[in-house]
């Protein structure tokens, strides 16, 4: 009987033997697959369900996400770096991210990221060797070594700085990373030795530089929101192609907080711009500075008043010189309160080193809070930023960044 039914199977048709293999393979690779769905983590990728980003934010590649993780495709994070005080103007240390609320246009937010005082740091140091600091960078170079030399083991530090390039028969400033972001002491050291000088002060673009190429790459989980610029200048831009707004937009949308020392060159400068056009020991304000000069200060007039330095009279060389000067403190003053850093002056190169000890002082003592807008439209608007400490006694001094401009588009 088992015999039979065998043998009346190899007599049925080939198609329909066909047709049953098939339908078998096909049942093998279904369940096949939906294993698979249930051990392989989805991948997310740029192309797919994308949102626009805000202009100059970061742009992370592809990563693996389980079934269960939420995945933030719309909202940027939010980067808080915040200086708490007593009513005494010391430090306030051992604080937790319990001990913070964080306000957005009034509505509270969710703390997604916190960084104690502890946490590394990553900083851009831009050393201004234009102008009259030309004949000290010997100081320069004394106050950069004793700056990183204050700072803790995990930090890591980039070397920015201003040179001098031969294009044909011209000579140009130009804006150089003598180091990349390191903790190597040595390393950033024989960096700093290498400082040059230069004939102009690029001081916007070299702002960009640091957005571009210092801080081009996401950071490290751990110093999430601690990232700062700090800046030995008198923030006078002579040459730069970049102007100070699309600096400042980039630097704050990133939440880098920016320390200034500022150098007080006025009178060194002043002195010279009076000089006689034939005489080697004069400076002269270039046709950028020149040019900014009238779009902000004069915007109505000729713009023939503004195009030949050498006949400039005595007064009015002073008056632009000194406008300039304003404006410079006015600019460095607002990107420090803009981003949650703060301005140190140093009224001489020999008080540098000083002013340097009190800006690592001050970055040692900063706490970084992140979080995700509960607001996601993306209008361009600004939102204002205010932080509460509760849970220690009296009423601390906080100093944070006021707030942010919204993606657009």
């Amino acid at each position: 009987m088992q015999a039979s039914k065998s043998h009346s199977l190899f007599r049925l048709p080939q198609k329909t033997i066909a047709l049953l293999l098939l339908c078998l393979f096909a049942g093998v690779l279904t369940a096949i697959g939906q294993e698979q769905t249930k051990q392989r983590p989805r991948r997310v990728s740029g192309t797919e369900n994308q949102s626009p980003t805000a202009k100059g934010s970061p742009v992370s590649g592809p990563e693996d996400v389980d079934e269960g993780d939420v995945v933030r495709v719309d909202t940027q994070l939010v980067s808080v770096p915040a200086v708490i005080k007593n009513n005494s103007g010391r430090p306030v240390p051992g604080l937790r991210r319990e001990n913070f609320l964080v306000y957005e246009d009034g509505q509270q937010q969710s703390i997604a990221n916190f960084g104690t005082t502890e946490a590394p740091f990553e900083i851009a140091l831009l050393l201004d060797t234009s102008g009259s600091t030309r004949a000290d960078v010997a100081l320069i170079r004394q106050a950069a070594n004793a700056f990183i030399s204050g700072l803790r083991s995990g930090d890591r530090v980039a070397i920015v700085a201003f040179n001098t390039e031969q294009k044909g028969s011209t000579q140009i400033a130009t804006v150089e990373v003598l180091s990349e972001l390191s903790a190597d002491r040595q390393s950033l050291q024989r960096a700093i030795q290498g400082l040059g000088s230069a004939n102009g002060t690029p001081f916007y673009d070299a702002l960009d530089r640091v957005v571009r190429q210092v801080f081009r790459e996401p950071p490290r989980e751990e110093v999430r929101g601690r990232r700062a610029l700090v800046a030995l200048t008198d923030g006078v831009d002579s040459t730069s192609d970049t102007d100070f707004a699309a600096a400042r937009s980039k630097l704050t949308s990133l939440g880098i907080a920016c320390y200034f020392i500022q150098v007080n060159t006025e009178d060194f400068v002043e002195d010279r711009l009076l000089k006689d056009c034939q005489d080697d020991g004069r400076l002269s304000l270039s046709a950028k500075q020149l040019r900014r000069y009238r779009a902000i200060f004069v915007p109505r007039a000729s713009s023939d008043q503004f195009s030949d330095f050498c006949q400039m009279g005595s007064f009015e060389r002073m008056q632009i010189s000194r406008d300039l000067y304003n404006l410079a403190r006015r600019e460095m003053n607002d990107l420090a309160k803009a981003s949650g850093g703060k301005n140190f002056v140093a009224a001489s190169l020999q008080d540098a080193r000083a002013a340097f000890a009190q800006v690592a002082n001050e970055i040692g003592t900063q706490y970084s809070l992140g979080y995700y807008p509960t607001n996601k439209a993306r209008d361009g608007k600004f939102r204002t930023i205010r932080i509460e400490v509760r849970g220690v006694p009296d009423k601390p001094v906080v100093r944070a960044r006021e707030g942010y401009f919204a993606p657009k588009g």
